[in-house]
Parts: structure tokens; sequence; C-alpha cells
């Protein structure tokens, strides 16, 4: 069954799949629906096994004149081709003419490709809702794939009404096909208590479907769970190890996570050495708590050469994304010149930004600084302040 990569709508956008598994999945749908529509003969057998092969103009040659006659199978086949640009130029206009042709005849897959082509606005204007009409009829017709991101959309309220309640009805129907991402979804709707009473049992349950299938966003919530005790009995050590299987597939969140329980020491031995690697890896990837807590363990010295140059480094990246402890931090290095240049303007600036978001350490040195400061020093501090959050604000998250 073909899966487009990026096309799934998540409750947290972290279930995005490669494009490598999604070619591998392509291949494998393309031997599926031949294996299911024996009547196609011989021709798009060849096809078939010539794309297998990697004789692309041949697979080409065989598959075009089928779906020119009109054979469904073929037309979906020969969309694929131009969706993915695998025998033929890329082009999404081509891939939706198929898709469409086929999806109006019923196959499943080409309904849910068509959908995700007006869902991402590739080869035609983009148009939710008609990427969940699409989908509708392939979920209707069981297919995981299209249930899920059906889902998705009730969730996020993109081309129907939000509804949390027909968002969970459509992950129940792919997670009980054992669909990874809708079995995290479902986990995430019952811990939040989004569409369904909330039930951290119930959110484990799920969690650990998908955890134990390899999704790295489940293995990071399982974790979660585990930590704080919701759900499960608290258990630091089963925390760490979820955390970890998460962390080693490059999740940032769990990264960073991991890097807590060696500087607490918490299911693992201490060890600032581990903290500083595993949250160095988070922070190269924009995780902002990450960031920070490298700045603290390069201006205290713990597991690397203390370094107050690199300390305001790691907070000036956490600060830029709106953290408050990495704005407060900051503001103080500025105050007494601390891996920065001395500047009451600049630190007074990055506490009152903290101190909006209710940082209690910034609010009580905020009035410390103002008193060595002229009225002049702290309207421009302020000015500076308001200026950055518009353009905060502005930016693209």
């Amino acid at each position: 069954m073909i899966v487009r990569s990026a096309s799934h709508l998540s409750i947290d956008a972290t279930t995005r799949q490669t494009f490598n598994a999604g070619m591998k999945r392509i291949l494998s749908a393309l031997l599926l629906l031949t294996l299911a529509a024996p009547a196609l003969g011989q021709n798009l057998d060849k096809g078939i096994q010539a794309y297998e092969q990697g004789d692309y103009a041949t697979a080409l040659k065989e598959i075009r004149p089928l779906a020119e006659q009109g054979d469904a199978l073929a037309q979906h086949n020969l969309g694929v081709m131009y969706d993915f640009g695998v025998g033929v130029l890329q082009d999404y206009g081509e891939a939706v003419k198929w898709y469409r042709l086929a999806a109006e005849q019923g196959v499943t897959n080409a309904q849910y490709n068509l959908g995700v082509m007006y869902k991402s606005g590739k080869g035609v204007l983009q148009d939710y809702a008609e990427a969940v009409k699409w989908w509708r009829l392939a979920a209707g017709q069981g297919f995981a794939d299209a249930q899920y991101n059906l889902g998705g959309a009730y969730s996020d309220g993109r081309g129907v009404t939000q509804d949390y309640v027909e968002a969970g009805k459509w992950w129940r129907l792919a997670a009980a096909q054992g669909f990874a991402s809708a079995q995290h979804n479902l986990g995430t709707a019952y811990y939040k208590g989004n569409g369904v009473r909330q039930d951290f049992v119930e959110a484990v349950k799920w969690y650990r479907l998908a955890a134990e299938q390899g999704l790295a966003p489940a293995q990071t919530q399982l974790g979660v769970m585990y930590e704080v005790g919701d759900g499960v009995s608290q258990d630091f050590v089963e925390a760490g190890k979820w955390y970890r299987l998460a962390a080693e597939q490059g999740d940032a969140s769990a990264q960073a996570k991991l890097g807590v329980a060696y500087r607490r020491g918490k299911g693992v031995l201490q060890d600032f050495v581990e903290a500083v690697k595993w949250w160095r890896l988070a922070a190269k990837q924009g995780d902002a708590s990450a960031q920070n807590n490298l700045g603290v363990m390069y201006a205290v010295g713990d597991g690397v050469t203390q370094d107050f140059v690199e300390s305001g480094k790691w907070y000036r990246m956490a600060a830029a994304q709106g953290f408050a402890p990495a704005q407060s931090k900051l503001g103080g290095m500025y105050y007494v010149g601390e891996g920065v240049p001395e500047d009451h303007v600049r630190a007074h600036m990055w506490l009152n930004l903290a101190a909006a978001q209710g940082h209690k350490k910034a609010i009580e040195l905020r009035p410390v600084i103002a008193e060595n400061m002229t009225s002049s020093q702290i309207a421009e501090a302020q000015r500076l302040a308001r200026e950055w959050m518009a353009a905060f604000k502005k930016a693209p998250k």
C-alpha cells in the first residue's frame, strides 16, 4: 500500500515517514496491486518485473498503454511513477491526473494519494476539504493510512469542523490494524482527554503498542509515563530504557530527557559527561531546553571544561526561541559581563522578556539592575524588548 512521505497529519507532527521508507512501500504497492488483479495479464506483470529490476523504460512501456486503455490499477501505478519521478520526469500534475482516473474507479491507494496531493498542494491547488473527501472514500474501504489522515484532519480542524471524538474514531480504526502513528495519537487523546475520557492506563496501552513497533515519539511518551508514574508505577529505569530507544533514533525530546536523567542520576548512574553528550545532540536539533541545559553545564563546568563564552552561546540559542530560563540566565550574564560584554541595557531586555513569561528569578533581578540604570537606558531596554517580542511573534514557528 502506498504511503507518501510527509503526508500524515498528527497531534504533535512527529510522525513523519522518510522518503526511502516510502519508496520501499511504493514498490510493495505496485506488486500487491498486480497480484490482486491477475486479469490484467502479462503486460502489467512485465512492467512490474521491469520496475523491480530498475528497467523503468520497459516498465513505462508496459504500464502506460494499459492506463490509457482505462485500466484502473495501471492508472494508479503510472501516477506513482510520475509522483516520485521514477522512469519519467517528476510531474505532480500528471500524477494527479492518473491518480484521479484510478480513484474515480474506486482504487483505494489512488484515493488516498489523491487526497495527499490536495493536502500538500502538489499538482493541484491546496484544498483540505478535497483531501478529506478522498481520504474518507479510502478510509471507508478500510485503508489504515487514510483512516489515520482523516483522524488528523478532524483533530486539526482542516477540511472539516474540528471534532476530537471523530478523530478518535478514525485513529482507533487505524490503530486496530496496527498503524503505529495512529496508536500513538490515540494514546495522546487518552492522555489529554481529547474526545475521550482522560485515562492514563489506556494512554499507556496505546503508547506501548506504538513504542514496541519502534515509533520514537511513542517511546518518548511512554518514558514520560514511567518517569512521572501516570498509568503505570513510577520507574525511572524503565523510563530511561524508553528514552534511550527513542534518543538513539534521533528524537530530540528523548535525547533532552535522557540528558536530564544522567544529570540527576535517575534510572541511570549519574554521569555529567553522558548528560552533555545527549543534550548536545538535542541542542543541535534545536531543542531549547537542551540548549539551556548545555549552557548551564558550560557555566558550572560539569562534564565539560568551564567556558562562559560557550555557555552564553547556548543560552542565546535557547533565548532566541523564547525559552524563559535561558533568557533570564543570558540577562544575568550581561549584567555581570560573564562570557559577554557587560551591558545593562541588554541585561534588562532579556530579563524583561523572561519576566513577561512569569520567570521568578528574572522578576527579582530586573529591578536590581534597573537601580543602576538611567531612565533613558531603561527606556531603550524596554524598546528593544518590545521589538524583539514583535519580531518573535511574526516569525514562522
